[in-house]
């Protein structure tokens, strides 16, 4: 009779278990540990706040989920927790824009559905406990918001947004200010949660197909340098050094996102240029399997892990693309989805096509591999990833820009507040190593890989699972 009862406990344990929903970010939410005390705080007084708290940097850790190639995701997305009871929330993770924005309700032109396996939902304020809608006289809009008219403001209006991305999609709703949840990193892939108080976009009208497309998310993510960027908010806070990194795996899925001084591994490191918009770093060269090309001294690079593909402009693309073709004469082209240039081919791509590597200032390399530009689109087809276009200035400059496809299977570092970004090849499914600089201690932060809602149970609960059907068995075997 007991052995019965003991089995009838674990097999409900086991129920409750498998009926939960459990994935493999459970163990990974997103809170922070700044509480502005029951006062309202500007970002002025913030910045005095971080002053008077020196050294009380902490580090944080993120899921990830998604990935970079064309065929998959297309993106790479984060996990966070916003609101009083918090709801969780999957965003993209883009570090070529700056403002936070969630689609909230009432939005037009939002997803209403997602293919990659997530569930969307939309942020309301008015469900938060915690929830501010901040007006346009307010402080914190005109340190976050900079173009926002003061002739259009009267009191009572709403502090609005209105963001337009390089493929011409644009987000427009109002700013709120609410909590949002971070993993702060207390021992070697270990966190814990906490509150920190920002403000970010409510998105409540979206245009252009990448932000409502069936490849949805729940808003975007900035990690920019602006004011406006999560970043740059709990920097002002005393919580966060300007300092982050992410590794986007290719081949799993997900990988690692954190913010913090990453101590290992050693990243060599390449000055930003100043006072431009975006990571802009100085290119000083590019080779084709080591044939190096010409590249006008204007043009520059932009490191942006939200855009998927790799732009150049058409000075470099007539040269590189070419080039790379030209090492498998006899190669058909053809157009597929009416854009991508692709062909037929069933030997090993790395070892038949050249890499292309660009030099930047302080001799620091990027090397892209073929699999790296090139990606299956069905069986034995294969298209590149390199595609005709550019980022241009208002002065008329032309920037390449480097998207996560060609960022993949790299740990790369953002220093803002020294002002520089640096990458080295990495295995983005194991681990790195950040200081937390309140405590000085150093802890491992490992890869996540954010699953559906509906995929499955995480390797822990797993494990779990295996070992309780063990002691079930046994039981078994020894009553009957």
């Amino acid at each position: 009779m007991e052995g019965r009862r003991l089995l009838m406990v674990l097999v409900v344990v086991l129920v409750q278990l498998g009926s939960g929903g459990v994935t493999g970010n459970l163990v990974f939410q997103v809170e922070n540990k700044f509480k502005a005390a029951g006062r309202e705080r500007t970002l002025n007084a913030l910045k005095e706040h971080d002053t008077r708290r020196h050294g009380r940097m902490l580090a944080m850790d993120f899921p990830m989920g998604g990935n970079g190639l064309p065929t998959k995701t297309g993106l790479y997305f984060t996990k966070l927790s916003l609101g009083t009871p918090p709801a969780d929330y999957y965003v993209s993770v883009d570090t070529g824009s700056d403002p936070l924005w969630v689609n909230c309700v009432g939005c037009s032109g939002c997803p209403t559905k997602s293919n990659i396996g997530i569930d969307l939902k939309l942020f309301d304020p008015e469900k938060s406990k915690t929830s501010t809608v901040i007006k346009c006289d307010d402080e914190v809009c005109k340190l976050i918001v900079d173009q926002q008219s003061p002739s259009r403001c009267s009191p009572g209006v709403r502090c609005t947004y209105n963001i337009t991305y390089g493929d011409g999609s644009e987000s427009r709703g109002y700013i709120v200010k609410d909590y949002v949840q971070l993993a702060q990193v207390t021992g070697n892939l270990k966190t814990t949660t906490s509150n920190a108080t920002i403000v970010f976009g409510c998105g409540t009208s979206h245009s252009g197909s990448s932000l409502g497309s069936d490849i949805g998310v729940d808003g975007i993510l900035g990690l920019g340098q602006a004011n406006s960027s999560m970043l740059s908010q709990l920097a002002a806070a005393g919580m966060v050094k300007k300092e982050f990194a992410h590794c986007l795996d290719v081949a799993e899925g997900g990988g690692i996102f954190a913010i913090g001084d990453v101590v290992s591994p050693n990243v060599k490191t390449t000055p930003l240029v100043p006072n431009t918009p975006h990571y802009n770093v100085y290119l000083e060269g590019i080779a084709v399997g080591g044939d190096a090309i010409n590249v006008p001294a204007s043009i520059g690079t932009i490191i942006d892990s939200g855009t998927t593909l790799a732009y150049l402009p058409s000075v470099v693309y007539d040269i590189v693309v070419p080039k790379i073709i030209a090492q498998q004469p006899g190669l058909k082209m053809q157009i597929v989805n009416n854009q991508f240039a692709c062909f037929e081919f069933s030997q090993n791509v790395d070892e038949s096509f050249p890499t292309v590597s660009f030099q930047f200032n302080g001799s620091v390399t990027l090397i892209v591999y073929p699999r790296e530009y090139l990606f299956r689109a069905k069986d034995d087809i294969w298209c590149i990833g390199w595609q005709n276009g550019a980022v241009e200035y208002h002065d008329g400059t032309q920037r390449i820009l480097l998207g996560e496809f060609v960022l993949s299977n790299k740990l790369v570092i953002y220093d803002v507040e020294n002002q520089t970004i640096g990458w080295t090849e990495y295995s983005c499914s194991s681990s790195i190593t950040i200081r937390d600089e309140k405590s000085g201690e150093e802890y491992t932060v490992g890869s996540h890989n954010i699953k559906s809602n509906s995929g499955g149970l995480n390797l822990k609960v797993g494990r779990i699972i295996y070992l309780l059907l063990a002691i079930i068995i046994g039981f078994v075997a020894a009553e009957f």
